[in-house]
């Protein structure tokens, strides 16, 4: 068994260090016995990986903060946990974390640039730099996927090339269902506004052979015709990371989540929690709803250690929330209200994420300089 020297009843092991993981694990740091359990060498803000992929002398540094730097008291276990159950984490070496509490923050995977493809900065910043060399020389740019994550991806190409040839397909079709109708028409006006040229309601009929994000030729057949383009990204493909599971727990759902109650608790287990994309809490899957969530968590195991009843609820919010940038100084924004949806202006979505892109935000987590 791992001994990390702990008071009885306030060993915390957080498995997980994504944006809900850092939360918790920071929230708890002054009042528990803290250990983080991920294989990264560095927290990856995600919001900013797509902007390291078009401006890297500027951005892509900047993405990444070592945990080294996160907490005061507790540790860094770096190594993958490769099963957790109400009473600890074994690790992928073998050995074994006892915990008193125990939170899920493994979140979620997607393709490369959205999220890095390897554990180490080093690494990550090479295929950054690369991809970027390859990006720049093409002239026809191909995303599959007009998400959040592909439309912005675009956003970010015209900023820095504006004279790109940019396609972004979907079988979708339409953006954003369920958002409020104004918004869906602003952000067609803006991407007609800066060139990017969307084909919906038809996808692949089969990927192109090229890897994504390399250069080369790329034909790809799309609703009957062929597209060629000289590089081309995929911007769909979430994958929940929680196989390590097994049967530890309550059946996961057709997603691979946990079923958690109101207080984030995984159901039939009061002293194991889990936030963010791992969860079946029935959201859009954003890194401030795990940021929220971790707040929840926190303060009912700070309830719990303290001899208390857990109180604290997370409630998903009725109206659809999205920040999405097209690159620094344009986007769409809808957050909620007393009142029902309220839409943002361009300058709002700029100076809440797409100038920052949460970078300050990150920085005073890790008390690093901004």
């Amino acid at each position: 068994m791992t001994d990390q020297g702990t008071t009885k009843g306030r060993r915390v092991a957080v498995v997980g260090g994504g944006y809900g993981g850092i939360a918790v694990a920071k929230a708890l740091d002054e009042h528990a016995d803290v250990l983080l359990i991920e294989p990264k060498d560095a927290f990856v803000n995600a919001a900013g990986s797509l902007r390291a992929l078009t401006r890297p002398e500027e951005w892509a540094d900047a993405i990444f903060f070592p945990y080294d730097s996160l907490l005061k008291r507790g540790s860094q276990i770096r190594e993958y946990a490769s099963a957790v159950d109400p009473e600890g984490v074994t690790l992928a070496s073998g050995e074994r974390v006892e915990a008193d509490y125990i939170v899920i923050a493994t979140g979620s995977g997607y393709p490369y640039p959205a999220k890095t493809r390897t554990d180490s900065t080093a690494e990550a910043l090479a295929h950054l730099k690369e991809t970027h060399a390859d990006l720049s020389g093409a002239e026809r740019v191909l995303i599959a996927g007009a998400g959040a994550v592909g439309l912005e991806l675009a956003g970010e190409i015209k900023a820095v090339w504006p004279q790109k040839r940019v396609t972004v397909v979907d079988p979708r079709a339409e953006l954003f269902t369920g958002y409020e109708e104004e918004l869906r028409a602003e952000l067609h006006r803006q991407l007609d506004r800066i060139g990017v040229e969307l084909r919906l309601g038809a996808g692949f009929e089969t990927e192109p052979d090229l890897e994504p994000g390399r250069a080369g030729t790329v034909a790809a057949a799309v609703g009957g015709e062929t597209i060629e383009a000289d590089i081309w990204f995929r911007a769909y493909g979430v994958t929940v990371n929680s196989g390590y599971l097994g049967e530890a727990f309550a059946p996961l759902d057709e997603h691979g989540r946990l079923p958690v109650t109101a207080q984030l608790n995984v159901e039939g287990h009061a002293h194991v929690y889990a936030v963010g994309d791992v969860t079946d809490v029935p959201e859009e899957k954003r890194a401030g709803f795990a940021m929220q969530h971790a707040e929840v968590v926190a303060a009912n195991i700070i309830a719990q250690a303290n001899g208390e009843e857990p109180t604290s609820e997370y409630r998903p919010s009725p109206v659809p929330v999205i920040l999405l940038p097209l690159g620094p100084d344009l986007g769409v924004g809808q957050i909620p209200s007393e009142h029902g949806p309220v839409l943002l202006s361009v300058e709002d979505v700029a100076a809440w994420k797409g100038r920052d892109l949460m970078r300050g935000r990150f920085a005073e987590i890790f008390g690093l300089p901004a």
